[in-house]
């Protein structure tokens, strides 16, 4: 595809496109069910209750037990989808989700809205930047960070069909729809965007859009850019980073996140072991985030299109010569 060719449909938040993707899982499967902690229209998931009232449950403001009770459903043989806040579908529960679902491959899928800045106003306590490091580093466990509307109800239909522990994080905003309505969500299988020969942007969420405006501005000025959405963090697909570069030989990770510990260190880590190259994150430098509105905390933060070109042009420089 060539990026003259992305372009988007409208905005929706990521999240409505978990509720609907939600409900419909609910329609194919009898076994699927819903479980939030008291924020049942913050993840949308009001449509699944409407629907199927028998099959949701409302577990207050306790996310602990939410855990503990998704497990013991999937014991039964039950796919529970958990929702509330990124914050408290990790950090809060880490324990519960360590113990209870990933040491013991249950079949749980933890879903998390109102990820890293873009939560806005709510601030820094909510504003969590680490739970994609935090979940990756569990045994078993996926971890999936969609695009936009379309990709999140496909990766939401797509873990109601797979075994095992799912985190499943998106945002709060509204956010460019780009992504084919109809495009089949493959877990582990990385999207190439719109290929180029001199830098690889592996970027993912909310900045996967960011980086094809940044590409965009980049060849205007002759720079070509492969962008490569990387949906799901873990289990990484290292034949798609290694193909795309060993062409380009650089590399710039962009994602809402630290840079501790996210897809950069997940890409790193494929890279020093198998093909040596230049590599700059466009990531949260090791600070909380702070109340604001979600596209001036991007860019104060060091998350905005305007970044991801310094980080291309950056790592262009350190490039090695063939």
């Amino acid at each position: 595809m060539k990026l003259q060719d992305i372009q988007s449909s409208g905005s929706k938040a990521t999240r409505d496109g978990f509720g609907a993707g939600l409900l419909e899982a609910g329609r194919q499967n009898p076994n699927v069910v819903g479980l939030t902690a008291d924020l049942l229209e913050s993840l949308q998931m009001q449509h699944f209750r409407k629907e199927f009232p028998e099959r949701f449950f409302q577990c207050g403001i306790a996310e602990a037990n939410m855990m503990g009770i998704a497990a013991g459903l999937a014991s039964g043989g039950k796919i529970p989808f958990t929702g509330t806040f990124a914050n408290f579908s990790t950090g809060r529960v880490y324990d519960q989700i360590r113990q209870s679902i990933a040491y013991s491959h249950k079949n749980v899928k933890i879903c998390a809205s109102h990820a890293g800045l873009t939560l806005g106003e709510d601030g820094a306590t909510h504003q969590i930047l680490e739970d994609v490091g935090m979940m990756r580093m569990l045994p078993g466990m996926v971890v999936i960070n969609p695009c936009d509307y379309n990709q999140t109800k496909a990766a939401t239909l797509a873990i109601a069909e797979y075994y095992g522990p799912v985190y499943l994080r998106f945002g709060r905003p509204a956010w460019p729809v780009f992504m084919p309505e109809n495009q089949k969500f493959e877990i582990g299988k990385a999207v190439l965007l719109a290929e180029g020969t001199d830098v690889t942007i592996f970027a993912t969420g909310h900045l996967v859009w960011t980086s094809i405006e940044a590409a965009k501005a980049l060849a205007a000025e002759g720079i070509s850019c492969e962008v490569i959405n990387i949906h799901t963090i873990k289990p990484l697909d290292e034949t798609a980073v290694l193909d795309s570069v060993s062409k380009t030989r650089a590399v710039v990770v962009a994602e809402e996140h630290q840079r501790n510990g996210g897809l950069g260190d997940a890409i790193a880590n494929v890279l020093v072991h198998q093909l040596p190259v230049p590599v700059e994150y466009v990531g949260v430098k090791d600070s909380f985030g702070e109340s604001g509105k979600p596209l001036e905390l991007l860019d104060k933060y060091g998350l905005a299109q305007k970044d991801v070109i310094w980080a291309v042009k950056d790592v262009l420089e350190r490039k090695p010569s063939r």
